[in-house]
């Protein structure tokens, strides 16, 4: 199937209805090694992804490192392709602004990003809102980033953080959504949809939770950062699996994979949403490209809509 594009929020930059998350790219998923990452990424160019999210925490700048030195060696041009990254919350007094952006800029190896996504709101360092958008603002103007957005805000941090901007605004909001985890459609994506906001889905196949594709004895052997995902714990994890069987049930129907089935579920929701799984081989991004070009039939998106709400997902697991 051909990748299906759509528009960047409210702006003419086309990206790829799937995008690619690299936070894999780092000790918390294990592809630390480059020429896998590199391998992972040229799937992605050869499958029509042109959409990548990265950020600075991600293994302390080795995936923005991975991903800059990978397009480059793999003759990509600068404009063939849309890089997202993030400052995390504890980069975000004002004067530090500035001096994160510019190491992110040299890991990636670019003059400019396209989307600057502010990581998560600095609730442990108190920062005022509109110091930190303020001087995000600033560097727009001065051509270093071309789009901001936010991820991981409630909505209302996200509008005051809007109110500070005074000659932009964000085009995207980033939020983990997936077809067990939903809160994202309370506020969320009305929220995306009313202001042509790009809803960016992290975690979209809920870190391979909804798949099945481990038995209840074995996820509780997982050793990687999985472990302490609420979803990963039995009393979830039990529920997921029968949930799962739905999954494939429905996924035998249009001949297409589980996770294709997930993603394009995502999608067929709501124009504005545009899923970033990431991926520890190449065939799991091929795989993930192959959630585009079709859409579910109403009745199957709402069998299940009906089956994800029947399930009882705790967050409170010790």
């Amino acid at each position: 199937m051909a990748m299906e594009y759509t528009t960047l929020g409210s702006t003419d930059l086309k990206i790829s209805r799937i995008g690619l998350g690299t936070w894999q790219f780092s000790e918390a998923w294990g592809v630390t090694r480059y020429e896998d990452a590199k391998a992972i990424i040229a799937k992605a160019i050869e499958v029509g992804i042109n959409f990548f999210d990265t950020a600075m925490v991600y293994g302390r700048g080795m995936s923005e490192e991975f991903l800059g030195r990978a397009l480059r060696e793999l003759g990509v041009k600068r404009d063939e392709v849309v890089i997202a990254t993030k400052i995390p919350g504890e980069f975000l007094h004002p004067d530090d602004v500035p001096r994160a952006v510019e190491r992110s800029l040299r890991r990636l190896g670019v003059e400019s990003v396209d989307l600057m996504q502010i990581h998560w709101p600095p609730c442990w360092h108190n920062f005022p809102t509109c110091g930190y958008m303020r001087a995000l603002e600033r560097l727009v103007e001065l051509g270093k980033i071309d789009y901001l957005g936010l991820s991981d805000y409630p909505v209302e941090l996200a509008e005051a953080a809007r109110y500070c901007l005074a000659r932009h605004d964000i085009e995207v909001i980033q939020v983990r959504y997936n077809l067990v985890e939903r809160a994202a459609e309370e506020a969320h994506l009305p929220y995306a949809e009313e202001n042509n906001f790009t809803l960016l889905a992290w975690s979209p196949l809920a870190k391979g939770a909804i798949l099945g594709k481990y038995t209840l004895e074995d996820v509780q052997k997982i050793e990687d950062l999985r472990s302490r995902d609420p979803l990963f714990h039995p009393d979830n994890y039990k529920q997921l699996l029968g949930f799962a069987a739905k999954l494939r049930e429905v996924a035998e129907k249009y001949g297409k994979t589980p996770a294709q089935v997930a993603l394009n579920w995502l999608i067929t929701a709501s124009s504005v949403v545009v899923p970033i799984p990431g991926a520890k081989r190449p065939e799991q991004v091929e795989d993930n490209a192959g959630a585009v070009g079709w859409r579910l039939r109403y009745e199957d998106w709402r069998l299940l809509d009906e089956e994800s709400k029947k399930l009882r997902i705790t967050y409170v697991t010790w």
